[in-house]
């Protein structure tokens, strides 16, 4: 069951037609996103993303964009940190998760990033339009349970800080540090962004230094706070902070 609740402040929607951006990889679920917006909100204007890099491309080109769904489970990225990186990108638009999770430690830190809901994907079409509507009007959508439970603001104390580490990167070192918690080197990051293997280390040390750690691999470890409290994306080798 998902509850509402308002929020201090104007409403998301400005005067207007809205406009949406829909971060999923899956077209049958992305498909189904479309309908439910296209039926309650026939003439929002409805953009699509694949990745988390193309949505941070979508919003560096657009603005205002009213309203960003995400779902978590995106290649190229590990737990909530490409939700923070979206979050970073476009903190005026409303960020809701759209998720198969269903667990107190995730949505405790999901909250911690100042999402305006999060909302299962089991979640009845009916249903889900009238979350989205009351989300655009300036609320927030929470599953009932984690509206004021321990576990709840558990995940947001235990994310606060490391968030507020986070708040230090630039995007660039947002995505070095996304891709070094893919277990990928430094000759790989260079490969990907385009960039000097020099460049990519001056990144690192810049991220290990803001992160207040010795190694990639105790980033790693620190940053698996958003990555559901587990290791499940820790690379199967050491991570070296020499590598070439």
């Amino acid at each position: 069951m998902i509850t509402t609740a308002p929020l201090d402040g104007p409403a998301v929607n400005k005067a207007g037609s809205p406009r949406l951006l829909i971060v999923e990889d899956h077209p049958l679920f992305r498909a189904a996103l479309i309908g439910v917006i296209g039926a309650e909100f026939p003439e929002a204007e409805v953009l699509q993303a694949t990745s988390i890099d193309g949505a941070l491309d979508i919003v560096a080109a657009r603005d205002g964009l009213d309203l960003i769904l995400l779902d978590l489970s995106m290649p190229g990225t590990t737990g909530l940190l490409g939700a923070y990186r979206v979050r970073a990108a476009a903190p005026r638009s409303a960020l809701v998760i759209v998720s198969a999770h269903d667990d107190s430690r995730i949505i405790g830190s999901a909250i911690a990033l100042g999402i305006s809901g999060y909302i299962p994907k089991s979640t009845p079409k009916s249903e889900l339009a009238r979350l989205l509507r009351n989300i655009l009007e300036g609320g927030i959508s929470l599953p009932t349970r984690f509206r004021d439970a321990a576990a709840a603001r558990k995940g947001q104390a235990d994310t606060r800080e490391l968030i507020q580490r986070l708040g230090q990167l630039t995007s660039q070192q947002l995505r070095v540090l996304d891709m070094i918690c893919r277990g990928l080197q430094n000759k790989h990051i260079a490969y990907e962004l385009d960039i000097s293997v020099t460049t990519v280390k001056v990144h690192v040390s810049e991220i290990l230094r803001k992160l207040d750690v010795r190694s990639r691999t105790e980033a790693i470890i620190a940053l698996s706070q958003l990555d559901f409290g587990k290791h499940d994306h820790a690379p199967t080798t050491p991570a070296r902070g020499d590598d070439s």
